[in-house]
């Protein structure tokens, strides 16, 4: 990816004449966008690895795979959250003092307990898709901090086609995964936005769900096995589908986002190539009503592969067709209410029955089809959202994006809080905010809010947002939501993770980090308060 910005430079967007014509009107915005600052004018924090430090690693691993090289150090100085990239525009930043490129369990394990030896911090770093500090180079009071880079994990290990799952290595990305393993019939199913860029490894430290997720799960729910190595040893934990032979160790690791071991492989569920892929997008007179029918499908079990709701601000701007924003060719879109769209992937008969049960649900709850353009305009253009914030950010536009989840029966009271948190901390700083919610994953229990806000940088950027993150993150713990559904803790959900879990959850992740880190060299700052 870009170092500065998101995904590949290639597929930068340039904001349409009505996007423009917005800003200005509501923000007041400048719409001319600043010359960039260039990789070679950023002045880095000095590597503090000594030449003896570098002659050990290299003695680890090869001099090819260890690096305290500017241009190295800078592609792994963070994430690609907001902060992180208005980061990226400075011209003084710092990064990890050294990059290392291990090639085996076995060399991870050396690394780690060199670090471990020298007083060094390890940030492992996969797609580096973190928009919750996860890749921050923290070095917790250690001498020093290496990013451990897991690209050389890039293989399909094993298929079991007989039983359905297959054993990745960490560093394989999302597209790799689908690409291997559709050479012999199967997909994971797993598309998070982050798809294109973040890795195997990634998703399970980070407890990701994908677009799909109503009809494949999250991906927490589809591993069955992984590899971990810590200070102390190899682990490999999952011998069957499911165990009662103690707590399911595997979920253990799977969101501990790096802080108590490097995840190498992972044993995942995969399933045939679906056969059919079947599109059909809904109005619905308001979000309230579009959200009830989401709820009757969730709870009656049989429902499409994809289903999302985006709410009155996000229909009206057709985000919910990120390639289509201002575009009066894009795929129509009912005026007024809320749209929401949803796919149906398997067999033929299988997705029509399913697709042909939906719709007399929807329908009878107040929903009108409109076909499957707009359904089909989405999906094309799905992971496009990213770049329209690169845009945005360009021109002094803060845009920035956050999660939860909570109970159908506090899905309203949810919506309304964070909404208004956010209204309010971007006002105090003399912004007005545009703040869009689409439902993005569904359960038979509850639903998880995405927010998309889009303000005027005013002041300090990233201070301005953080400011208003806080609230909303207040906001959210306020009315017993959670604070992350799939973005993961990283350092910026970290400070309100023990209203969440309470203390005795805050002492069990302690106990477990000193057990498994007892020198504290793993991703500090991160999840664990």
């Amino acid at each position: 990816m870009k170092w500065n910005a998101w995904g590949d430079p290639a597929l930068a967007s340039d904001l349409s004449d009505s996007i423009k014509g917005l800003l200005v009107s509501a923000l007041g915005l400048d719409t001319d966008a600043p010359a960039e600052l260039a990789a070679a004018d950023v002045e880095l924090t000095p590597s503090r690895l000594t030449a003896d430090d570098v002659a050990a690693l290299d003695g680890l691993l090869g001099t090819d795979h260890v690096s305290i090289a500017d241009g190295d150090r800078l592609y792994r100085a963070g994430g690609k959250s907001t902060p992180d990239l208005l980061r990226r525009k400075q011209a003084h930043q710092e990064a990890p003092d050294g990059v290392v490129a291990p090639g085996t369990d076995e060399e991870v394990l050396a690394v780690l307990q060199w670090c471990a030896d020298a007083g060094v911090a390890v940030v492992p770093f996969g797609g580096g898709t973190s928009v919750v500090g996860g890749l921050d180079p923290e070095d917790g009071g250690l001498r020093a901090v290496i990013s451990l880079d897991l690209r050389r994990f890039d293989a399909l290990i094993d298929l079991d086609a007989e039983s359905g799952q297959a054993r990745l290595g960490a560093g394989v990305t999302g597209p790799a995964a689908e690409e291997m393993l559709g050479t012999q019939g199967f997909s994971i199913g797993h598309f998070p936005q982050s798809f294109k860029f973040a890795t195997i490894g990634g998703f399970a430290a980070a407890r990701s769900s994908g677009q799909a997720s109503a009809g494949y799960g999250r991906f927490d729910d589809m591993v069955t096995a992984l590899t971990v190595v810590t200070p102390q040893s190899i682990a490999r934990f999952g011998v069957a589908p499911k165990s009662a032979a103690g707590p399911d160790l595997r979920q253990l690791f799977v969101g501990s986002e790096g802080t108590l071991g490097v995840i190498t492989d992972v044993t995942v569920r995969v399933h045939k190539v679906p056969e059919t892929t079947l599109h059909e997008a809904w109005h619905f007179p308001d979000f309230a009503t579009g959200a009830a029918a989401l709820r009757a499908v969730a709870q009656r079990g049989i429902g499409p592969t994809v289903m999302r709701l985006s709410d009155e601000v996000e229909t009206g701007i057709n985000l919910a067709n990120p390639s289509g924003i201002g575009d009066e060719k894009a795929a129509p879109v009912p005026p007024g209410g809320v749209l929401a769209v949803t796919t149906y992937e398997g067999d033929e008969a299988a997705a029509q029955a399913r697709k042909l049960l939906t719709a007399d649900l929807f329908t009878s709850l107040g929903g009108q089809s409109v076909g499957a353009g707009p359904a089909e305009a989405w999906e094309h253009g799905r992971f496009n959202a990213p770049y329209l914030r690169d845009s945005l950010l360009a021109v002094g536009a803060g845009c920035e994006t956050l999660e939860t989840v909570t109970t159908w029966s506090n899905l309203s009271t949810l919506k309304t809080a964070v909404t208004d948190a956010l209204t309010a901390a971007l006002g105090e700083s003399g912004s007005l905010a545009l703040v869009m919610c689409h439902i993005s994953h569904v359960y038979p229990t509850g639903a998880s809010l995405y927010f998309t806000v889009i303000y005027k940088q005013i002041g300090e950027p990233v201070a301005q947002w953080q400011a208003a993150k806080a609230a909303a993150n207040q906001a959210i713990t306020s009315v017993g939501a959670s604070i992350t559904h799939h973005h993961a803790v990283g350092a910026d959900h970290r400070p309100w993770l023990a209203a969440e879990i309470g203390d005795t959850g805050v002492t069990v992740l302690r106990a477990v980090k000193e057990a498994l880190d007892p020198k504290g060299i793993l991703n500090p700052g991160k999840l664990i308060p």
